[in-house]
């Protein structure tokens, strides 16, 4: 594969043609966004890590240093690939505090962190960075409770939409038609509205990301970060591994579910103002493309009739809320 390069003007090379994929141009990193003076003089994650290439993790733990610069941050991280990241003791692939939580509990762990740098007048800012398994499925009890107190945690969730740690098994996360280790032949339900139920919490913000929109994933990061209160931040990382696609496509797939509008770009305030960052296409043209470039759908034979259904559902809902009296939205 051809590497990434500053103006994204390289194609990809390899089995492309073959596989019937048309050339996707290469993605700068981080959309162009470089190391500057105003950023961490420690890398959030430390090269020599043991991600896989194309890990949607890292690409958000990346921009997630950016946003945060010199601000004092401490990780609490569950069970999941995030926290096999960090490598064996006494060595660390991460370049902040980070503390190993278990599957249920990094909510609840935060909690006392943030209420510990609290007490002592500390300006550290907690951040629970966790997959789908242990949001939407294993961790909701602790996560909701946080929510409902109203912590002061950031509470990031890494959405590979399966359990990528344990074997590739469904979790709630895991969207329609989708085939995993559990669901051989596709999943047969939809996937959880995640941002819904975190905003009927009434949290501070909840808002979801996209990597392949930097400077808006960015901002959101940096307004959560210097936010007070519970704040939930929703990201869609792709997985190569698990959703049996390119390493170097992640971010054109995110792209694709951005316009094709299985994945929503919004923002979510006080549990009732809602704004829609990027309006998507609804064609069936990206979610063709999509769903091609990833195994796990061709394996399961998804039927794209029944996922655009639910899409369109989903995006009625969404305008409601977002056209709600008090809670008008506007595309920014």
């Amino acid at each position: 594969m051809a590497a990434n390069t500053a103006n994204g003007d390289a194609h990809l090379a390899g089995d492309h043609h073959c596989r019937g994929h048309e050339p996707v141009a290469a993605e700068p990193l981080l959309g162009g966004v470089v190391q500057t003076a105003g950023d961490r003089r420690e890398p959030l994650l430390r090269a020599g890590n043991t991600n896989c290439g194309g890990c949607g993790m890292s690409i958000g733990l990346s921009m997630l240093g950016h946003a945060a610069a010199e601000t004092p941050i401490q990780l609490v991280i569950p069970a999941c690939c995030g926290i096999v990241t960090a490598g064996p003791f006494p060595y660390s692939a991460y370049g902040a505090p980070t503390v190993a939580a278990t599957f249920a509990s990094a909510a609840a762990f935060a909690c006392g962190m943030a209420h510990a740098a609290r007490l002592n007048g500390d300006p550290t800012r907690v951040v629970c960075w966790a997959g789908d398994g242990g949001t939407y499925d294993i961790g909701m009890a602790t996560l909701s409770a946080a929510a409902e107190r109203n912590d002061d945690i950031l509470y990031i969730c890494y959405d590979n939409e399966i359990y990528g740690n344990t074997g590739g098994q469904r979790s709630s996360a895991t969207p329609l038609g989708a085939s995993t280790t559990t669901t051989p032949g596709g999943k047969d339900v939809p996937k959880k509205d995640i941002v819904a139920v975190m905003a009927a919490h009434a949290i501070p913000y909840a808002a979801t990301i996209s990597l392949a929109h930097p400077d808006d994933a960015i901002r959101k990061m940096r307004y959560a970060l210097g936010a007070t209160g519970f704040r939930f931040l929703h990201m869609l990382a792709p997985c190569p591994t698990c959703w049996k696609s390119e390493p170097a496509e992640g971010i054109e797939l995110v792209r694709l579910a951005v316009r094709s509008g299985l994945f929503a770009v919004y923002e979510v305030f006080d549990g009732y103002r809602t704004v829609i960052n990027v309006e998507p296409e609804l064609t069936q043209e990206p979610l063709e493309r999509y769903f091609k470039g990833q195994g796990r759908f061709r394996k399961a034979g998804a039927e794209i009739a029944a996922v655009r259904e639910q899409n369109a559902r989903s995006w009625r809902r969404l305008r409601l809320r977002a056209q709600a009296e008090d809670g008008v939205g506007v595309v920014s």
